[in-house]
């Protein structure tokens, strides 16, 4: 079922709601929205245990958007869903939605429990690191050239294979989706210079928490990963084994079933 939400600020706030049980909200990461990425599937495999909120994060998909950005609105926006969810919920965020919702949990929001699969930080010089000024750069670029940076310069994907993906379907979506990559890189924040956590930025998080990751992922990511289980408060870890940054549903619904109803 579609429905909306008003945030704080006014924005209008997209979101589909399905299943029954405890209320859980999906948070999505970059070029991502409730019905394009890993989210419809994985509230589908969810919804014979929870009722799941899967949203458009603000300028995506049917959510409207600011003449400005600051990660507060988001955190507001979260904080609108969960409070149409009945007031508290569980949190799953993905990618960038993963640093999202340990900023939430961070902010006080009524969360339950999270899980934060993925969060794209680079705590090492394990890999190239992704430039400071990644930020302006997304800002000042065009939709197609925004995305190509994302996929080469933040991603690591080869050039030549960018080039191939414009000729799919998918790609008009991305250049959609494209003018929300700086509000990513802002949500992720500092936490990818290369250098160990900063714990602070979590310590407030009183509740429980889970950080995973694929078995198949790159080293610099496990890496991370782990650090961030480190460096908040009462964290555990997990490792999804055959698995990598895109994540099958039927590979976490299990671990996101047992985290959140044990």
């Amino acid at each position: 079922m579609s429905s909306t939400v008003v945030s704080k600020d006014g924005t209008t706030i997209a979101y589909d709601k399905r299943g029954e049980g405890p209320a859980l909200v999906l948070v999505d990461g970059a070029l991502c929205g409730r019905s394009q990425g890993p989210m419809p599937a994985l509230a589908d495999t969810l919804a014979s245990s929870f009722t799941v909120y899967n949203y458009d994060r603000r300028g995506r998909g049917d959510s409207g958007n600011a003449d400005t950005y600051e990660v507060e609105r988001e955190i507001e926006d979260l904080a609108a869903v969960i409070e149409a969810a009945g007031g508290s919920a569980y949190v799953y965020g993905s990618s960038s939605g993963a640093a999202l919702a340990l900023r939430a949990a961070a902010a006080g929001l009524a969360i339950e429990k999270v899980v934060a699969f993925e969060p794209p930080f680079v705590v090492d010089d394990s890999r190239k690191p992704i430039p400071a000024t990644w930020v302006q750069d997304l800002e000042a670029r065009e939709p197609a050239d925004a995305v190509r940076y994302f996929m080469t310069t933040v991603i690591g994907l080869p050039g030549p294979m960018v080039t191939m993906m414009k000729l799919m379907p998918a790609w008009k979506h991305l250049k959609a989706m494209a003018p929300t990559l700086p509000y990513d890189a802002r949500v992720v924040g500092g936490n990818v210079a290369g250098r160990p956590l900063d714990a602070s930025q979590w310590a407030a998080i009183g509740v429980p928490a889970l950080a995973v990751n694929g078995g198949k992922s790159p080293a610099w990511m496990k890496t991370s990963v782990r650090a961030l289980a480190d460096a908040v408060p009462g964290a555990e870890h997990r490792e999804v084994p055959g698995q990598n940054h895109l994540i099958k549903a039927t590979a976490i619904a299990p671990v996101l079933t047992g985290f959140f109803t044990h």
